[in-house]
């Protein structure tokens, strides 16, 4: 495993579709490794392929708190519901935090590391997190997305959950 560089705006690697994963092998394997590692060296809560360079579709939300790390390959959103406003950030966006208008509910189906099928569901932070790391898979920035621009000091809190690093 290794921490790898984050890929920073105005990079147009980020602004690029990604291609299907078609070979699910140990170089995906170590891929999903380097991203969680690197992830979690940047302190944020989602990381998508292109921020590490690579233009694959592949990504990652890790919510914490005892919960499984979400490894999507090739993810397809099925379903979306409802719609809310939240502060998101973004790691190829240092510094940058803005308004987010989001469905509050997501299906997605993704495949595992070994390329199997799986289905998910997810409301309120957790959609919102797997929602901006599909974007990136399509080359789709939150930057495009931002209603107002918000100063960090506005959404301070005890419990962290509101702004979205990936």
């Amino acid at each position: 495993m290794a921490i790898r560089k984050i890929v920073e705006t105005p990079s147009p690697l980020l602004m690029q579709r990604c291609k299907e994963v078609d070979t699910f092998d140990e170089k995906l394997g170590e891929l999903l490794d380097d991203m969680h590692e690197t992830m979690i060296a940047a302190d944020g809560i989602g990381l998508a392929a292109p921020q590490i360079g690579e233009l694959v579709r592949v990504a990652i939300v890790d919510m914490g708190e005892g919960d499984p790390v979400i490894e999507m390959v090739n993810p397809v959103v099925t379903a979306v519901g409802g719609s809310e406003i939240e502060v998101e950030g973004c790691l190829s966006f240092p510094g940058l935090y803005g308004e987010v208008e989001r469905p509050f509910f997501v299906r997605i189906e993704a495949q595992e590391r070994d390329g199997s099928l799986y289905e998910l569901e997810a409301e309120d932070y957790e959609a919102r997190a797997i929602l901006h790391e599909i974007d990136h898979l399509d080359g789709i920035l939150f930057d495009s997305k931002i209603k107002r621009i918000v100063d960090p000091s506005e959404f301070e809190s005890v419990d962290g959950e509101d702004e979205l690093n990936d």
